[in-house]
This record gives structure tokens, sequence and C-alpha cells, in this order.
């Protein structure tokens, strides 16, 4: 049977009706679909940013260290690389070329931003705020060995810097006695302490901000003459200029020569704690620089003086955990400054000594432990980082910044702790006074 004309009409209506519904659909589908996508950012306030006035509601808090988080490098310095670091707050540029004991180039750091220059715990910017002055931070006695090296064998070996490390890097160049060979090898000495490092500790070490290291104490070589020799590959290796010791008494007695910001210092290290005689460096024998003779350190004093603008000497000497100087300290300090030194910063010690000023010229007798074992003895808790602003013409101002070390985790200390350190410092100092924000001052005329 033939559908009939008003059928066919029905069908086609209800065609077109549910056309009509299934565009209806898709239209409200494709509205929902638009809403979803661009009502929230049409919807959304942004939101106020925290004010300074918001942030200073919660009341002052003690400021801590930032950690640069900058990666290493494995490349060389080029053996005319001329770079050198700008000012504080600007990015810290590779290192330039390093002469002396410690061979040739020096590999270069990445470029990394300079942390923040942060207030000290009396609320000082630090001794870091001349341009135009180079900027020396001086470290005392480093020990990565012993206690310390199951340390960072659990916690790694970045750990002993992870407080400090922004304080060390300010510096255009940072300095510490590195109390022990670094290496696998060799024979233990026959003595009451013996001690050697890991190499592996020496990429943390260098990535912490660390410049150069006196070879010049007790411990250097304490497996030997073939741990000597292992430290001085492993030093160059990771690009650490190091003073203090050498192959003879020529290197020992050489001064390795920094330069930045059109300034150049000469640096050399001396040990009046030698354990024996074969330790000391001779014309064909590998070993440290001495200084029971004060003649030799002396004639390498006007030697380094006349290749550089600043001599710094790093001494190893004094009686341990003894707060005042020995008098033959002050004979060779004044010894050193009359040849021509600009900066005498003396360790061993294992406690703080005080300052003294002669003929215009610092001298800083013990800085402390920076990274050692823990003992039951307070006062060897008890550091600094000195910081030392120079001129080109070998005027320098010094300043303490104050640090506990325990566990060999060096960290900032607390402001009461701090000012009781300075009181300490001023009564140990000959001429000499520290001021609240730790600047070392002289009180007496100029001798």
């Amino acid at each position: 049977m033939q559908p009939t004309r008003s059928s066919r009409y029905a069908k086609k209506k209800r065609r077109r009706q549910i056309l009509s519904t299934v565009a209806l659909i898709l239209a409200v589908l494709t509205a929902a679909v638009m809403i979803v996508a661009f009502a929230p950012g049409l919807l959304e306030q942004p939101k106020p940013e925290k004010t300074d006035s918001a942030q200073s509601s919660e009341g002052p808090k003690q400021s801590t260290p930032s950690v640069s988080t900058s990666s290493d490098t494995t490349g060389s310095t080029p053996a005319n690389s001329t770079s050198t670091p700008s000012a504080a707050g600007g990015k810290r540029t590779p290192k330039p070329t390093v002469s002396g004991a410690a061979g040739s180039s020096v590999p270069s750091k990445e470029p990394q931003k300079d942390p923040q220059q942060e207030p000290d715990a009396t609320g000082n910017p630090g001794a870091f705020t001349d341009k135009d002055r180079i900027h020396l931070s001086f470290m005392g006695d480093v020990l990565l060995a012993g206690s310390v090296q199951k340390l960072l064998d659990q916690k790694g070996y970045d750990y002993p810097y992870q407080d400090v490390k922004s304080y060390i890097q300010q510096a255009d160049f940072a300095i510490a006695d590195l109390e022990s060979p670094v290496t696998l090898r060799g024979d233990a000495q026959t003595k009451e302490y013996v001690y050697r490092a890991n190499p592996a500790a020496l990429p943390s070490f260098k990535k912490a901000g660390f410049d150069l290291v006196t070879l010049a104490n007790n411990h250097t070589i304490d497996y030997g003459e073939q741990g000597l020799l292992d430290t001085f590959d492993h030093l160059k290796a990771n690009g650490i200029p190091y003073v203090g010791a050498g192959q003879d008494a020529d290197e020992a007695y050489k001064p390795v020569i920094l330069k930045a910001k059109g300034i150049s210092i000469a640096f050399l290290g001396f040990s009046r704690i030698v354990p024996n005689g074969s330790w000391k460096a001779g014309p064909n024998h590998p070993g440290v620089a001495e200084t029971y003779d004060y003649n030799k350190p002396v004639e390498a004093i006007k030697k380094a003086k006349a290749q550089a603008d600043l001599v710094v000497v790093l001494p190893h000497w004094g009686i341990e955990r003894q707060d005042t100087p020995e008098p033959y300290q002050k004979e060779l300090a004044r010894r050193y400054i009359d040849a021509g030194a600009d900066l005498v910063v003396g360790d061993h010690p294992h406690v703080v000594q005080g300052f003294e000023q002669y003929k215009g010229k610092w001298i800083a007798y013990s800085l402390g432990n920076f990274i050692f074992t823990t003992n039951d003895k307070p006062k060897t808790n008890d550091s600094m980082i000195l910081q030392a602003a120079c001129t080109q013409k070998g005027e320098c101002s010094i300043e303490v910044l104050p640090i506990f070390t325990r566990m060999a985790k060096p960290e900032r200390m607390q402001p009461d702790a701090a000012a009781a350190l300075f009181s300490r410092l001023s009564a140990v100092s000959y001429g000499a006074k520290l001021l609240k924000d730790g600047q070392v001052v002289s009180t007496t005329e100029t001798h």
C-alpha cells in the first residue's frame, strides 16, 4: 500500500523536529564547554601581593645564611685568563690565573650570583661594603678526616658548608688551614693524632667557595711523603692552590699570588709546629715551610713583596687551647710585618685568640676551629670567619663574623653568644677591641 501524502508530510515533520532537537543539544553543549573554558579567568579576581608592612607584622626574625645551589664545573681557566670577581652584590665570576706553589692555572667556578650580603648578629652588613677593596675571608682549622669523615659519609660531603656557604662565597678569595693530607695511600706516622682525608671530599670543599689552603701544619705529613705528594696532586686536580708545603724548600716557601680588582696578593704559609725534622722541606726533600728559624720566612716575604701589592702570612703556631699567644708568636708576627707583610692570620691553638695592630698592620693570632672533631671543651666551639677588606696600598680593615661550630657543622652564632665572644676577644687582644658589630679597631696609637 502506498503511503498517503499526509503520512509522508508527518514523517518529514518528525525528522525536522529531531534535527532541531539535536542542533539545540549541540548548541547547549558548546555553550557549556565555552563557559568551563573561559569563565574562571573572567570571574576570578587577582590576589593582592603581600606588602612589606604585612611581612614585617610578624616581627623580626633572625637572619640565616642562604645556601648556594649553583652547579660545580669541571672546566679549567685558560692560562691567560684575566677575569676577576665583581663587587659584592653582582656575580662572582671565574677566578683569575694563579701563580705559585700550587702549579699553573686553577679551574674556574661557574659564574654564579653572589649571595646577598646579610647582616651579622648585631645587624651590621659586614666588612665587604667597599667595592674598590679586595675582600678576603679567613677560616681556621679544617679537618675532613677522622670522625669528621664518618659524618661526611653519613650526611654527604657538602654537609659542613650548608649553613655557611653563602658567607664563604661573599669574599673575592676564601682561605683556610687544611689540617690533614688528602690521600688513600701512605704510611701512618708515629704520633698521637694521625689523619687523612678522602680525595672525594675536595669537590664539595671547592664548590663551597674555598680558593686557597695552607698546608703548613702538624698534620700535612701524617701519612708520610707519599701522602704529601698525593695531597699536592689532589689539590691541583680540584683547582685549589696551596702554600706552606712543596716538593722542595723552594716550592714550600714560594708564594701563591691571587689577583682581583686590579690588586695582587701574595700568600705564604709557615709552621712553627713541626713533629720532627724530617717534615721540613729541604733542597731535594718534600715537606713544609717551617718558621723556627725566622730568616727563611723573612726572606720569602721580602721576595713576595716585590711581586705583589699585598703580602698575607698564614702561620701555624701557639699552644693548643690557650687563649693568648706565646711570646714567640708576637715576635714572629713583628718580624713578618717588618719584612713586608700586610696581614698575619694564624691558626693551630683550636681556640680563638685576640688581635693586635703593629705599624698599622693587623695580626690575628688564632681563628680557632672551623670544621673539626668535637670534644668536651666548649671554647673549641667558638670560631669565626675573619673578613678583611684591603686597599692596593696594603691598608686592611678587619671584622669578625661570629661562628659556632660543633659536629663539623659551623653556623652563624646567636646574638648573645656573639656578644660574649666579642667581649672575650677584646679581653685577650693587645691595644685592640671589637665593636658590637664585630669590627676590630685599635685602641692605641700605631706603633
